[in-house]
């Protein structure tokens, strides 16, 4: 189990739900919050960036991590491989800062087993017909590999069950306020705040 006094937040999501420009705004508009780069072996998309969306590693260097024990948790994904680095999680933990993880819900698994108390977060498309819209959307998928992300995406939606909250991303603009709202609400518990209740009270 990791050390940690920051929050940790996951979020989960099928493929096409937005999750990526919904945690990317985050990181960026709400403070403190740093977004957990995986590493993985897929090639990078069109504007992605090595270190800022993702470690883009071959399958050697990730087979040396993996042996390492350097993964908080990795998944093969449609004949990819995704890992959250054990190490950089680990120093940012201990040194309270919040982080926000962007993984499917196999790795959320294992994460939450690594660290109970991780805040658990689902964003749910608005429909099958939306998610399969917003897919053909991206001009990047093949029917075939849309008709396997739908197929995929029905078996990471039983999973919803093992998350703390659910959120539906209609529009990009609500979803994002109600993610925020579940970050502060989490700073503010008794928890997180007891050092600064103690220090108030002892002020008198």
């Amino acid at each position: 189990m990791l050390r940690h006094s920051g929050n940790v937040f996951v979020l989960s999501a099928p493929s096409g739900t937005g999750k990526s420009t919904l945690a990317r705004q985050l990181v960026k508009q709400v403070g403190d919050l740093n977004f957990s780069v995986s590493f993985t072996t897929r090639q990078p998309r069109a504007g992605e960036v090595h270190g800022r969306d993702y470690f883009f590693v071959d399958d050697a260097t990730f087979d040396d991590m993996v042996a390492r024990d350097g993964f908080v948790e990795w998944v093969r994904v449609y004949e990819r491989r995704y890992g959250t680095g054990k190490a950089w999680i680990q120093e940012k933990l201990e040194s309270g800062v919040d982080i926000l993880l962007d993984i499917e819900s196999q790795g959320a698994r294992r994460v939450h087993q690594a660290i109970p108390d991780a805040v658990m977060v689902f964003l749910l498309p608005p429909s099958s017909r939306e998610l399969a819209a917003r897919l053909r959307g991206r001009g990047d998928e093949s029917e075939e590999q849309v008709r396997i992300r739908l197929e995929y995406a029905k078996h990471e939606l039983v999973q919803y069950e093992g998350y703390d909250y659910l959120v539906v991303n209609d529009t990009v603009e609500q979803a994002y306020r109600r993610l925020e709202s579940i970050i502060t609400a989490t700073r503010c518990r008794r928890e997180r705040m007891g050092a600064t209740a103690r220090q108030i009270l002892d002020s008198f």
